[in-house]
C-alpha cells in the first residue's frame, strides 16, 4: 500500500513514516507509542486483520488525534471500527489496482486533508461514547519520554 499512501500524502507535503522502519535505537513499543501520540496524523492499515494495528488505533482514538483507515479487498473490518469510513482498496490482481490508483491516491489526500484541517470532526467508537473527553500528557512525563542528548565530551 506504500506505493498508493506515499504518492498521496507528497501531495500535501507530509512525510511518510512508517511504525516497522524507525531506526532508532531502544525500545520499540515506547518509540511507537511516541509517535502515534505525536503524529499529524495516523493512516492505520487495518488490512490482515493485525491485532497492533487496532492496539495503536485505540491509542489515537483514545487522544482524539486524526487517523484515516485504509483496507484491502477482502478483509473484514472488525465490529468496533465498522461504522468508520474506510478506504477500501482493490489489490485484487493488477488489473483491479492500476486503473484505480489516482481514484485511491486522490481519496486518501482528500480525506487527509479532512482530517488536517478539522481534527475535532472526526470521530471515533472512543469520542462517539465519551465526546467531551481530552486526554493530555504533562508536561513532566511529555520530558521524561523525550530522548536524551548525550555529550560525547
Amino acid at each position: 500500500m506504500g506505493s498508493i499512501v506515499e504518492p498521496a500524502l507528497e501531495r500535501l507535503n507530509l512525510t511518510v513514516r512508517r511504525a516497522d522502519h524507525i531506526e532508532s535505537p531502544g525500545t520499540i513499543t515506547k518509540q511507537i507509542i511516541q509517535h502515534l501520540r505525536h503524529a499529524k496524523l495516523v493512516i492505520a492499515d487495518l488490512s490482515f486483520n493485525n491485532p497492533n494495528v487496532f492496539y495503536e488505533l485505540a491509542i489515537r482514538h483514545a487522544f482524539r488525534l486524526p487517523t484515516v483507515h485504509i483496507i484491502r479487498k477482502g478483509d473484514k473490518i472488525p465490529f468496533d471500527v465498522n461504522s468508520s469510513r474506510t478506504i477500501v482498496i482493490d489489490a485484487t490482481d493488477i488489473y483491479s489496482l492500476v486503473p484505480k490508483l489516482d481514484s485511491y491516491k486522490s481519496e486518501i489526500a482528500n480525506q487527509v486533508r479532512q482530517a488536517l484541517e478539522d481534527p475535532d470532526s472526526v470521530d471515533n467508537p472512543f469520542t462517539n461514547v465519551y465526546p467531551d473527553i481530552r486526554l493530555s500528557i504533562s508536561a513532566a512525563e511529555h520530558l521524561a519520554s523525550a530522548p536524551a542528548k548525550v555529550n560525547g565530551n
